[in-house]
């Protein structure tokens, strides 16, 4: 019965926090879409110039979420009240605090942003406006990734779900009506992305109104345990979308020198088809984060290692399926995002997406497997999972290989890095689980 009650758990948590995270990749696979349709491939450049901007943001919002969250569900399962409290307000203070840094980043740098990640003549004004209005929207992303954190971890997977693919859907339709009917270009495709955070923010509302919540703001100081907390453990979630971030900026740069503004705008299908089968990882790993902290939070092991093996074999079933469709429709899947039907761009990614994605699987298990290492507070582990494939082996393999094989290089190093990372973690995790 344990063990079934497991795997009703499992299922429920995972199915609806996939949901959620899939709405929120919509954000910018929408964009994507819209951008090329309505502004070709130049609109396309820019948009994936200044994606990694996006992936600080988001980044940022889940290191404080699942920080605070993961703390909060081994204090709320050890019966800690007050500590819930406290650590739910000071995760809110951080938010507010890294959303002004970004705001003030906006307001005044937008433009020496948008130059330093590459943008030429012929498309600085689109990415400085995306950037622009991008990270004046960064309180509402912030305080959305921390909000659902914590609504999911207190026992309500299902209002974030709904929050996130409500938050996707009128972005998608916001994205159509402000680009095309309304012909407001760029700034359309970010101001509908902006208002979705918004939306899923009003949708989770009821949780509060209704008085659901366990956690509650209180009167209180930052404190500097708290803060060390949750930046520790949410640190794997901010290094795992800011590795995304650091990649488009070094294969961007890269790109840029062999294949030119096509070059990137073929990344910028590739990399953001990406962001979807990421975010399904990162639905599995956020969804059994809330099971594995509490199991962990009251010293029962063995249920720990059952949530992490459903979690893995859901992963891989996953992986050979999306792989399996990649590599048979590569060629229709880029046709959807080549408006101008450019050729070369449609070969470029074409190659690109039957490459990259070879790394699905790789890539899943260091997902999963980093949250599990925070879940349970091994945090160093987690680190150092985290930091070898966002940046100590892609960024120098990216170099290495791209030298070596030009744009089979390039697409070569994703696969190849997490190729070596998961043998890495799966040594670490053979030393470091518990018993």
């Amino acid at each position: 019965m344990e063990q079934q009650s497991c795997l009703r758990d499992f299922t429920r948590y995972t199915i609806l926090s996939i949901l959620g995270t899939l709405g929120v990749s919509c954000y910018i696979l929408a964009d994507t879409f819209f951008v090329a349709k309505g502004l070709g491939t130049n609109g396309l450049a820019a948009l994936n110039l200044a994606i990694p901007v996006y992936n600080f943001i988001h980044g940022t919002g889940l290191m404080l979420g699942m920080g605070g969250a993961t703390r909060f569900s081994i204090c709320k399962s050890q019966q800690k009240t007050d500590e819930v409290n406290r650590v739910y307000t000071n995760t809110i203070y951080l938010a507010l605090i890294f959303s002004g840094i970004f705001v003030l980043g906006g307001f005044f740098f937008s433009r020496r942003i948008a130059v330093l990640l590459g943008a030429d003549t012929s498309i600085l004004e689109m990415t400085n406006t995306y950037l622009y209005w991008l990270m004046l929207f960064a309180p509402a992303f912030i305080l959305n990734d921390v909000f659902l954190c914590f609504v999911r971890n207190d026992g309500s997977p299902q209002l974030p779900m709904i929050a996130q693919l409500t938050g996707s859907l009128a972005n998608i339709l916001l994205d159509y009506i402000f680009i095309f009917p309304l012909g407001m270009g760029i700034f359309g495709a970010i101001f509908a992305t902006g208002l979705s955070p918004v939306i899923s923010i009003i949708i989770m509302l009821p949780h509060w109104i209704r008085k659901k919540n366990t956690f509650h703001f209180v009167k209180t100081g930052l404190r500097k345990y708290i803060i060390k907390q949750d930046l520790s453990l949410g640190f794997p979630s901010l290094i795992a979308q800011m590795s995304s971030g650091i990649v488009m900026i070094t294969f961007n740069a890269i790109i840029l020198m062999l294949a030119g503004n096509t070059g990137v705008a073929a990344y910028g299908v590739v990399a953001n088809i990406s962001l979807v089968i990421v975010a399904v990882y990162t639905g599995i790993a956020q969804g059994v984060q809330p099971l594995i902290s509490t199991f962990y939070g009251v010293g029962n092991g063995r249920q720990v290692k059952e949530v992490l093996k459903y979690a893995l074999t859901t992963m891989l079933s996953i992986s050979v399926i999306v792989y399996l469709v990649i590599f048979v429709f590569a060629d229709p899947i880029t046709t959807v995002f080549n408006s101008e039907h450019d050729l070369r761009l449609q070969q470029i990614s074409v190659t690109g997406l039957k490459l990259y994605f070879m790394s699905v699987p790789f890539v899943g298990y260091n997902i999963i497997l980093a949250t599990f290492f925070t879940s349970i507070e091994r945090v160093l582990p987690a680190h150092i999972l985290s930091l070898l494939r966002g940046l100590v082996l892609i960024i120098p393999m990216a170099f290495l290989l791209s030298a070596l094989w030009e744009m089979t290089g390039v697409w070569l190093t994703y696969p190849i890095t997490e190729f070596l990372v998961a043998i890495f973690g799966f040594i670490i995790y053979r030393k470091k689980s518990p018993s």
